[in-house]
């Protein structure tokens, strides 16, 4: 069984940076996308960014430029590096891995930009 544990959340200001990662225990294969999804008070869930097992990577639009994902397979950790945040990044953060056959998702981790 898969287990994925998120940290590194909290309160920042505007302009400030967090990173977040995601400890993934059990049989997890490198050749399997892991991702980073959001949600917002009264909002969907929404995907933030995205590796597949060759290492390509896809954003968010909102996104882009500002944070970068990463992937550490010895250590089954990914990783979400975020700067110059902003309010609307402020949301709950989830760590996701998906086979195919199965879908798995962390308990999230609260991220809140503030003044």
């Amino acid at each position: 069984q898969v287990q994925l544990v998120e940290s590194g959340g909290g309160l920042v200001q505007p302009g400030g940076s967090l990173r977040l990662s995601c400890a993934a225990s059990g049989v997890i294969s490198s050749f399997y996308p892991m991702g980073w999804y959001r949600q917002a008070p009264g909002k969907e869930r929404e995907l933030v960014a995205l590796i597949r097992g060759g290492g390509s990577t896809t954003y968010a639009d909102s996104v882009k430029g500002r944070f970068t994902i990463s992937r550490d397979n010895a250590k089954n950790t990914l990783y979400l590096q975020m700067n110059s945040l902003k309010p609307e990044d402020t949301a709950v953060y989830y760590c996701n891995y998906y086979t195919g056959m199965n879908d798995y998702w962390g308990q999230g981790t609260q991220v809140t930009v503030s003044s």
